[in-house]
């Protein structure tokens, strides 16, 4: 059994754990960049018969 398991955690937690850590770990000049791919986005598409129903775009946050 791998030592993440072990601890009680799945491979998604165990590797968002270590990028978060090393993301931490990078010297200034490196670091701002490496954060940018911490973010995530999402969009939620809801269905009815089994067909996707159009929703306008989100708008962008940036």
């Amino acid at each position: 059994m791998t030592y993440w398991r072990a601890a009680g955690l799945n491979y998604i937690q165990y590797s968002n754990i270590a990028a978060r850590t090393l993301r931490r770990a990078l010297k200034t000049e490196f670091r701002a960049d490496a954060e940018k791919r911490e973010e995530s986005f999402i969009r939620i598409t809801p269905w009815k018969d089994g067909k996707p129903i159009k929703t306008s775009s989100p708008s962008s946050s940036a």
